[in-house]
């Protein structure tokens, strides 16, 4: 386990070393971090529309918010 948290900081240390990113890289990851926010909405909201009315009791949501929840576009948080 000790190795493992000196490769971990070894590079942690590496990185931190290097210049920041280019620009167009900066942008590539952020859109990837916006798709994979889309897709995660996406199918969480899915699959709320086929909740159960018990599980939906469970974590505290009504069928009307679920349903209201499940219509919005993935890209509206």
């Amino acid at each position: 386990m000790a190795q493992h948290t000196q490769m971990a900081q070894s590079n942690m240390s590496f990185l931190n070393s290097r210049p920041a990113l280019p620009v167009l890289a900066q942008w590539a990851v952020l859109f990837a971090v916006l798709v994979t926010k889309w897709s995660l909405r996406h199918r969480t909201r899915c699959q709320l529309k086929h909740l159960s009315d018990a599980q939906l009791k469970d974590i505290g949501v009504s069928r009307a918010d679920a349903h209201y929840e499940a219509t919005l576009p993935f890209w509206r948080p």
